[in-house]
């Protein structure tokens, strides 16, 4: 014969309170449940746990010792069915966000930090890399969700704009524009732009051809094989300027200011889109997209998370 975790715990709660009677009220339910469920486990195990009298219930010497490892499997199990019901309500388990910025600063790094306090239970990895490398992640579901720079259509995966950051020059500390509060774009027409040949460099590319071309200018611009934060280390000594989200301006680097851009209607901004796959499975995934739409006030749905 075997017993089951719900015998065990009548039986602890028997002989905490010394009393079939106590112990059932304590545990809301029927007396004669508990005594025929603690019956059946003295059966199973094939001693008795409790000697019974009028006067009430006293645990034996095998009983006490029974039930004193009996306690933690009891504790054990509860936590497993905690961290389960934790699990399958996205409170607990894993993330993994796929980005292309940097969380020095900006909305990414302070909704990956809101996040973390909100949710403890949830280790979230963060896997930064290109753009076709996070789709490749995504596709195969070793990536939850991915935060870039932009919106594109991408066949199979949900898109959403999730909020907006400014843009920022980055100038030498001995730029003449360093001076200024704020820069336009006007200003920038004849400045030698560098920028990283990798994610997100060409889509600040394509911006800046976009906004100075209307002007006129025919703008200088380098796409250098090297990362963001490089660029951005040894630009106090050169004579370009580079342009970045407002999530790169959290690090200090040497010779280096940053400036917000403005045009002819403010601050330019530039979005940040949310991709990821309908029928991932995974329940923190659909908590995040909650907790992110909660946050930024957005009113896409979120779907029914798929049952593998």
């Amino acid at each position: 014969m075997s017993f089951d975790i719900r015998q065990l715990r009548y039986a602890i709660a028997a002989a905490d309170h010394g009393s079939f009677y106590r112990a059932a009220r304590a545990l809301d339910i029927e007396q004669s449940t508990l005594s025929r469920n603690i019956l059946k486990l003295e059966r199973a195990i094939g001693t008795p746990i409790f000697e019974r009298s009028r006067a009430g219930v006293t645990v034996t010497l095998a009983g006490s010792a029974f039930i004193r490892d009996a306690k933690p499997m009891v504790i054990s199990a509860d936590k497993l069915v905690a961290m389960m019901r934790a699990a399958g309500q996205g409170r607990a388990g894993a993330l993994s966000l796929g980005h292309n910025g940097s969380l020095s600063a900006g909305n990414l790094r302070a909704t990956v930090m809101s996040w973390h306090g909100a949710h403890p239970g949830v280790e979230m990895e963060c896997v930064e890399g290109d753009r076709s490398a996070l789709f490749a992640g995504l596709d195969t579901g070793e990536i939850d969700i991915v935060i870039l720079m932009g919106a594109i259509n991408h066949p199979g995966f949900r898109c959403e704009p999730l909020w907006s950051e400014r843009l920022l020059v980055a100038l030498p500390a001995a730029h003449l524009l360093a001076e200024r509060e704020v820069v336009h774009w006007t200003d920038l027409r004849r400045e030698h732009f560098r920028l990283p040949a990798a994610d997100p460099g060409p889509d600040i590319r394509d911006m800046l051809l976009g906004r100075l071309s209307v002007s006129g200018a025919n703008p200088n611009i380098r796409m250098h094989q090297c990362s963001r934060e490089t660029i951005l280390s040894i630009l106090g000594g050169s004579s370009g300027v580079s342009v970045v989200s407002e999530g790169s301006t959290g690090a200090r680097y040497p010779d280096v200011t940053f400036r917000p851009i403005h045009g002819e209607q403010g601050p330019a901004l530039i979005g940040y889109s949310g991709y990821w796959r309908d029928n991932n499975s995974n329940p923190a995934l659909r908590r995040f997209l909650g907790f992110i739409k909660a946050r930024y006030g957005l009113s896409f749905n979120i779907p029914a998370i798929a049952v593998a």
